[in-house]
């Protein structure tokens, strides 16, 4: 599984990206690194599709601890301080 989360000096290979004119014209005017912005948009985009992958992964799970909690209430409900 690819880590977002990795070490800077993480060898790096070119590619080819296609934006609209109007776009890059624009990042270029403020002096956008459009390498450093399409990784950071690619890690996000990754992130965001682990999360969702996640959640839908332990959806049973999750539906499941929820109903006990409405049935039976907090487990450790009687030690809350507030």
């Amino acid at each position: 599984m690819l880590t977002t989360s990795r070490p800077r000096a993480a060898s790096k290979r070119a590619t080819n990206v296609s934006l609209p004119e109007d776009l890059l014209a624009e990042a270029k005017a403020l002096q956008i690194n459009i390498s450093q912005a399409a990784e950071a948009g690619v890690t996000q985009a990754i992130t965001r599709a682990r999360s969702e992958l996640w959640l839908a992964e332990n959806q049973e799970a999750i539906e499941s601890s929820n109903a006990y909690v409405e049935k039976h209430g907090l487990p450790l409900a009687k030690y809350r301080m507030f």
